[in-house]
């Protein structure tokens, strides 16, 4: 029974949350390359495209998968006969500490999004601590770590439900999948809890999300407990929405479903829904006192076969130095666009600064007259980069800035994550603007389009500041035009449809051959 040395744990938590921002797990993006050999809807399939290469290019060149490197969570089951070597902290101080030393490395800085005091300042901690840590303590002498990054766009779709001991988990999987949008940028994973109290089905849900990946080994097999057959139950149905990668229609919206569960009150049935996006990371190690932990590289050859380029035949080319209204209203709902020229940046914390300087009637720091705003906030730059990985983030947190903006500044589109909700899509169609769709999840193939970056405005707001960049060939989708036409509801539909006549298709051809035979 060796003791654990204190900064063996501090270290191995920092190179796991350095590693898994920039290698997804292997059974994770093989299910996706599964995903993209089997996909019919050419938007869909250009999606997981990206998403693809964007992964091989992060193993690569150790960047992030995502601009949005998470916030730390931690699973650890601590042995109650471990013992410490030199601990001057407590094992809550050193998760932190590691966490620390992982996001302010400086060969791969990874980007601090989480904010202290969330009611009121909504300040910046500038590490990304602290992480969120669940504790079991459990039998023998070693201490078991789970590390996992997890980004805020899927994380806001989470869903909890009480339902009656009466009532069907399938049937409420299945209402509540439509209305968690695209923001948690399928396809990924969705896990679930069930049983115990409110809080603990949430926690169920998200460990879930820890386990490997095997719905393919599972349906070759055949689901064999009850908890299996709803699995597969709720992945099929889930499937047969049509909803599809980034939302625009599709054959794959979830690679796998996963399912915890814990004996309930008799009164209660509690259900929680955490989706695991396109950019899934986490790593699973034990330390038993020899040293620090070993983690393997995976292997690129695992890596699927797929090459990412920009479409030049099929894409539009835009100039957004010249960019006029004309020729925005003259964009089409789903049509690939490459974007060149000076684009700008702006979030949440920018957008509501902005609307509150024009209700004061103050100048803004920028002119946006004719611009493109682009909702990002990235991760800061190395070494010969202009930007750090640079993907969009979930749109609809900008729905209620949008009529101020087409309406007050001469913004005339968009470029973000996801769909966009009722109240922006009536503004963009008002004003005759148009909001563009880039691929979440290829935060470093986008980042790649990128030529230089400077801040404009708001400084004091780190990631969320105004910037401009110059782009070149920027991949992006027109996800609502002009006239209020959006693919997100388009796509789905029509898709829903299609798997419906495919299932059908192939139920008939299943009959002729048994009649044959």
């Amino acid at each position: 029974m060796k003791p654990i040395a204190q900064n063996d744990f501090i270290q191995s938590i920092a190179d796991s949350f350095q590693f898994i921002s920039y290698y997804h797990p292997t059974d994770f993006v093989q299910a996706l390359g599964r995903a993209y050999e089997k996909e019919q809807n050419p938007a869909a399939k250009d999606a997981l495209g990206q998403i693809l290469t964007n992964s091989r290019m992060s193993a690569e060149g150790h960047r992030p998968l995502c601009q949005d490197t998470g916030i730390a969570t931690v699973f650890l089951k601590v042995g109650m006969h471990l013992r410490w070597e030199g601990a001057t902290m407590s094992v809550t101080d050193m998760v932190n500490e590691g966490v620390r030393r992982a996001y302010n490395n400086t060969e791969n800085p990874l980007r601090a999004s989480v904010l202290a005091q969330p009611a009121g300042l909504r300040k910046n901690t500038k590490d990304n601590t602290p992480a969120v840590i669940h504790y079991e303590i459990v039998e023998g002498s070693e201490i078991d770590v789970i590390c996992a990054a997890k980004g805020g766009g899927s994380e806001a779709k989470a869903k909890l439900g009480m339902l009656n001991p009466s009532d069907s988990v399938l049937d409420w999987v299945v209402k509540m999948v439509p209305t968690m949008g695209a923001g948690w940028c399928p396809p990924g994973i969705l896990g679930i809890g069930i049983g115990g109290t409110p809080e603990k089905a949430a926690l169920l849900a998200k460990e879930s999300l820890m386990e490997p990946v095997d719905m393919d080994q599972l349906l070759a097999r055949g689901a064999q407990t009850d908890i299996e057959k709803l699995r597969v139950a709720i992945y099929e149905a889930v499937n047969k929405l049509g909803i599809g990668a980034q939302g625009l229609g599709g054959l794959t919206t979830v690679l796998d479903v996963k399912i915890m569960d814990y004996p309930t009150h008799a009164a209660n049935l509690p259900v929680a829904i955490i989706p695991n996006c396109a950019a899934t990371r986490h790593i699973h190690f034990t330390l038993d006192g020899s040293g620090p932990a070993v983690l393997t590289p995976p292997r690129l050859a695992d890596w699927p076969k797929v090459n990412w380029t920009p479409d030049t035949k099929l894409s539009t080319r835009v100039d957004l130095n010249s960019l006029t209204p004309n020729e925005v209203r003259s964009w089409k709902p789903g049509q690939r666009l490459l974007l060149s020229g000076k684009l700008l940046t702006g979030r949440d914390a920018a957008h509501k600064r902005i609307c509150d300087m024009l209700a004061k009637g103050e100048k803004l720091p920028v002119d946006l007259t004719n611009r493109v705003i682009y909702y990002v906030g990235p991760v800061d730059p190395i070494a010969g980069e202009a930007v750090g990985p640079a993907g969009p983030t979930t749109a609809t947190r900008m729905d209620k800035f949008t009529e101020t903006m087409l309406a007050q500044t001469g913004l005339i589109a968009m470029v973000g994550k996801a769909e966009r909700g009722p109240v922006a899509i009536e503004a963009i169609k008002k004003h005759s603007s148009a909001y563009l769709v880039a691929v979440g999840g290829a935060a470093y193939l986008v980042s790649k389009a990128i030529r230089s970056a400077k801040v404009l405005g708001f400084e004091d707001l780190g990631m969320e500041a105004i910037y401009e960049f110059e782009v070149e060939d920027m991949p992006v989708t027109v996800g609502v035009d002009s006239q209020g036409v959006s693919v997100h509801e388009t796509g789905p539909a029509e898709w829903r449809v299609r798997i419906e006549e495919i299932a059908r298709a192939g139920a008939s051809a299943s009959a002729s051959a048994s009649a044959i035979a």
